[in-house]
């Protein structure tokens, strides 16, 4: 698929078919996603990849709020069709502890010296990637994040040593008809001219 195609159809689908998602595909995502940019090439993220009815269900069951302030129903029937969930980690030690090396010369590891969290950054541009490449491939993906609620017990279900903190999850899928809506059904694109600032603000 041309890029530019693979940009414009992006979008976040909310719901699935059956058929499972090829592993030689799974594989593609998490190679393209380990291609992204990172702070001093520190390569601080970790892909947690759940494919199998068990893992799914364990993810589920850990990552759903017992109860929540908004109807989430339909979001959460149309999300659990999904046969792939691929949870996006990252360290904040590794990029603490590559700005420390001799090359970077920061050896306090002070994190005050961080402007924004890019061990977070830096995994959003990997769940990008993934999110393109399930475009490429003809499939549907949406990124999605675990509630601040539910985080202890997603730990727990994985095991997920301290280190590591989740950025979020890429549900990915051959899509199906329906789904919660997302909000570009309620709100339109700003134009172009209202958020590209040239030369100065």
């Amino acid at each position: 698929m041309e890029f530019q195609d693979v940009v414009r159809r992006r979008r976040m689908v909310r719901r699935f078919t059956g058929e499972e998602v090829a592993p030689d595909v799974v594989d593609r995502l998490v190679r393209n996603a380990v291609r992204a940019p990172s702070a001093g090439f520190s390569q601080g993220w970790s892909f947690l990849v759940l494919t199998t009815p068990d893992e799914r269900e364990r993810f589920w069951a850990a990552a759903t709020p017992a109860a929540s302030e908004r109807n989430m129903s339909t979001w959460l029937a149309g999300m659990r069709t999904a046969p792939v969930l691929v949870v996006v980690l990252c360290s904040k030690d590794a990029y603490l502890g590559r700005y420390a090396e001799p090359d970077k010369g920061w050896t306090d590891r002070d994190e005050a010296r961080w402007p924004v969290p890019y061990w977070h950054v830096d995994a959003g541009m990997a769940s990008l990637l993934m999110l393109q490449t399930a475009v490429d491939e003809g499939l549907g993906a949406c990124f999605f994040g675990i509630g601040a609620g539910e985080v202890p017990a997603f730990r727990e279900a994985f095991g997920v040593p301290d280190e590591w903190v989740q950025t979020g999850v890429v549900a990915v899928g051959h899509p199906a008809d329906g789904g919660a809506q997302g909000s570009p059904t309620r709100r339109r694109r700003k134009p172009l001219e209202d958020v590209v600032h040239r030369g100065r603000w």
